[in-house]
């Protein structure tokens, strides 16, 4: 079997991607403040406090979950979700260390 295209890029490149095209979107940024705010909650609770409807939400929980950036615990018949801590702060020093690898030069290209 062949080489995937992630396959030409660092575990850092890839990773990095993986996060930034789980938050490219409004409502799942809208989604992460909410959860930062309140620290856990239902998907019922999101669907109050956004303009979207429970599938939808349903659907950008899953890829924030599935890129680890929030967890889901039951409870009862429902899923609480929260902030995955170690995930968040993993994305957090990718974004650092990708930002702070940049340092203006005396003169630019443009």
């Amino acid at each position: 079997m062949g080489a995937t295209k992630t396959d030409h890029f660092t575990e850092r490149q890839n990773q990095l991607a993986i996060l930034a095209k789980a938050i490219a979107h409004p409502a799942r940024i809208a989604i992460l403040d909410y959860l930062i705010k309140v620290d856990s909650c239902i998907c019922g609770d999101i669907v109050n406090e956004l303009p979207l409807a429970q599938p939808t939400v349903s659907q950008h929980l899953k890829e924030l979950k599935n890129a680890g950036l929030i967890k889901g615990d039951i409870e009862g018949n429902a899923i609480c979700y929260c902030i995955d801590e170690n995930t968040w702060k993993q994305f957090q020093d990718i974004l650092n260390a990708f930002f702070n690898g940049y340092t203006p030069k005396a003169k630019s290209c443009c």
